[in-house]
Parts: C-alpha cells; structure tokens; sequence
C-alpha cells in the first residue's frame, strides 16, 4: 500500500516536473519571441516581427537563387528598414492617412486577377504557401499608405521645368555615346549631406568592402542584399536597361570603359558610394516612328439615374440621324458627355495604348470618315468616326518624355530620402537588438 502510494506520489511529482520544464521552455520562447528589438518613438518592433520578416526575405532571394549574405548583416539591412517603415506608417497615422478595408479589398481583387485567380482561390494558395491571409491584407494595407504618403510628402512636391529638360537633352546630345544602352546592377552606401568626414570615411570603407567581396567572386545580389542602400537591394540591385541619357554621366562614363561582367571601382557623387556591374551593352535604337488616328466621338455615359436600355436607346437614335446626314460635330456638341463635346468630340490624334481596349479596337477597324455602330466601353456608349491616320515620328517627344521621368525619378528619390532621414532625425529610435536574454 505505502509503495503505491510513494509510486503515485512519484510519478505525479515527475509529471509536475516535466510540466514546469515545459512551461518554461515555453516561456522562454515566448519571451524570446517578445523580446524588443527597437523602440521606434511610441512604438515598438519585437524579435518576432524581425525574424518573420527575415523569412520572408530570406525565400525572396532563395526564390531568385541569390546566395543568402551572412545572417548578422541581414538582420541589421532588414530591422533599418523595419525602423524606418514603422516611422512612415506612425507620421501616416498622426497626419490622417489611411486605407480602409474597401480601398484594400479592391487592391487584393487586382493582384488575384493579375494572378488569373478569383479572391477565394488567391486566398487558399496563400495559405497553402504558409502565409496568412489576415497578415497578408495588413502587408498590403501598409504597402498602400507607404505608397501614399511618399506621393503626398515627396512626388507630388517634384517638379520638372522644360528648361531642366532642355539642359538634359544638350548635355546628353553633346556625347558620343548618346545611342548606347546599359544593362547594370547596382550598389548604393547612401551618405546623407551633413556626414562628418569620419562618418564619409566609415561609408567610404563599407563600399570599399562590398567591392573586395565582389572582385573575390561573391555573388553581386547577395552582396547588394547585405550592403545596399538602393530600394532594390534585396531585388539584386537590377536597374535593367537603361539609355545612357537615363544614367548620370558619373555612371556613363565609368559604364563605357567596361566589359559586360565587369565592375566599376567605388563611385562617388553627392548621394553616396556605388558600385556599377555591367550585365550587357548594345547600341542606339532607330527612330521611333508610330502609328496615329485623328479620332472624334459622341459619348452617352450610364448613371444612376440613366439604365444601361436608356442609354443604347439614346446613342442608337443618334447613330440614325448620323446615317440620315446629320452634322457629326453638331450632334456631338449637343448630345455628347465627354469634354471634347465643345470641340465637337473631337480628340485629336491618339496613340496606340491612349484609348480603353474597346474603343481602339472598333476605332481601328474604321475606315478614313466612316461611323461606327454604337460601341460599349467602361465609359458608357460611344459612336466613333476616324478622320485621319498618319506615321509620326516620336522620337524627339519620346525622348523628352523619357527626361522628365529620369529627372523626376532621381529628384523625387534624392527628396525621399531627405524627407526619411528629417523624419528619422525627429524621432527617438533606440536599438536593443544586441541586449542580451
């Protein structure tokens, strides 16, 4: 009996045992898993946060088959740009910016789509590839506000003057090489304008470093991934393609001595340090000639106050005046709700790509002064008459064009970047990613 009774007892103690071990491993991790890793003004970012966004990283590059750098220096590259997205998302939220769950649900009905899925399916293979659908929505919901509040703070501050365009084009004309194309990679050590010569020297080093792993064989995305200021630093730093008019001169230059496969030494302009990798070069492009209509249209929108049968009623008793001999323009100044109805609905001479799907295709298959049968876009009913068609030579305008997005692309992402280090400079950040447990 007293033996029984010390076996109970035993065993009951061992099972104590085991539960107490349990529950302090458990608590451990927990606390772990809960530890702080920075204190971000009011908030925080937890080990937890850090490691699941490590993950992901880590099966971006996999996924690319970019050899992953050494786990220090990723987790120091990704909990900068967790610091440095938590203090958008919080200025976001303090100035009243936000996505509410309609915005977000039609995101996420356009990524299923580009996917060729319905919202259901895109859902299920997210969850079958591990990745909650609920933390999912919040990435995307975040994505959107960061997207957002770069375009109200910076892009939308950004102005390009015909004069700064002027002056690109006469500085790029006045080389040689104006026609050529580079297909680079690169790498950005950011040095922000009020560094101290010993902080320059530090940055100096740290490209300096990136470059000796480089011409020692390491893999350009994975060096890009643990050293790179650029945006794309985790893509591999890719730029693709570019004209040499897209590209500083810093960078042409160093870009034309090279070889595709070779690297350029450290770089040195009023941003930072970089390093170039010349994938591939090929030479200048031919005009670029492109077909144009001369198009006018008569427009019967739909609305809550006039049925899908109203309007085809409507734009099908236009169409029999028109084939009566009505005057097109007039009928369009007086029945049609586009803003081209003063001008008679006339759009002037359209590209390829300017008009929905539709439209193009009916207007397309028109001959020189011929009416379309009433036509269906997103935009209500249309009737479409082809006046002329001509061969244009865009190059001058596709050039210009292509100027002011390269200026603007580099101007706003010089001023992003000084907006994000002027917010990081008003903020308390505080690093506790080497306190130990």
């Amino acid at each position: 009996m007293h033996n029984h009774v010390f076996k109970t007892i035993a065993r009951h103690g061992l099972i104590a045992l085991f539960f107490f071990f349990s529950i302090s491993a458990m608590a451990a991790e927990v606390a772990k898993m809960d530890r702080i890793v920075a204190i971000v003004d009011q908030g925080v970012i937890t080990e937890k946060e850090l490691e699941d966004r490590i993950q992901t990283v880590i099966a971006q590059l996999e996924k690319q088959g970019t050899q992953l750098p050494p786990r220090d220096v990723l987790q120091k590259q990704i909990l900068e740009r967790l610091i440095n997205d938590r203090l958008q998302l919080q200025y976001a939220a303090q100035t009243g910016l936000r996505v509410d769950d309609a915005q977000l649900d039609k995101t996420i009905e356009r990524i299923a789509e580009q996917n060729k899925l319905s919202t259901g399916e895109f859902r299920k293979a997210l969850e079958a590839e591990g990745i909650p659908y609920r933390k999912f929505r919040e990435d995307i919901r975040n994505e959107i506000i960061l997207a957002r509040l770069r375009e109200r703070e910076v892009d939308n501050r950004v102005n390009v003057t015909e004069s700064e365009i002027d002056n690109f084009l006469t500085t790029q004309s006045s080389r040689n090489d104006i026609q050529d194309e580079f297909e680079v990679a690169h790498i950005l050590i950011r040095a922000p304008e009020e560094s101290t010569p010993e902080e320059l020297q530090k940055l100096k080093a740290k490209a300096e470093a990136a470059l000796k792993e480089l011409q020692s064989g390491a893999d350009f995305a994975q060096v890009s991934a643990g050293y790179s200021d650029a945006p794309n630093a985790l893509e591999g730093g890719i730029l693709g393609w570019k004209a040499s008019s897209q590209l500083p001169s810093l960078f042409v230059d160093a870009l034309q001595t090279l070889q595709p496969g070779q690297l350029s030494p450290v770089l040195r302009s009023p941003n930072g340090y970089h390093i170039l990798k010349l994938l591939n070069r090929r030479g200048g492009s031919s005009p670029l000639v492109v077909d144009q209509t001369h198009v006018r249209h008569i427009l019967i929108k739909l609305s809550e106050v006039v049925s899908e049968l109203e309007a085809e009623q409507k734009i099908n008793s236009i169409k029999e005046r028109l084939d009566h001999g009505a005057d097109f323009a007039e009928l369009a100044r007086q029945y049609s709700e586009d803003a081209s109805a003063n001008n008679g609905g006339d759009l002037g001479w359209t590209n390829a790509g300017d008009t929905v799907p539709a439209f193009e295709k009916a207007m397309n298959a028109l001959d020189i002064n011929e009416i379309s049968a009433p036509v269906r876009t997103p935009f209500g009913w249309h009737i479409i008459q082809v006046l002329e068609r001509r061969k244009q030579d865009m190059t001058q305008e596709s050039a210009r064009l292509k100027a002011r997005q390269e200026i603007r692309a580099r101007k706003a992402d010089d001023a992003f970047q000084d907006w994000l280090s002027e917010l990081r400079d008003r903020a308390y950040v505080e690093y506790r990613l080497e306190d130990k447990y």
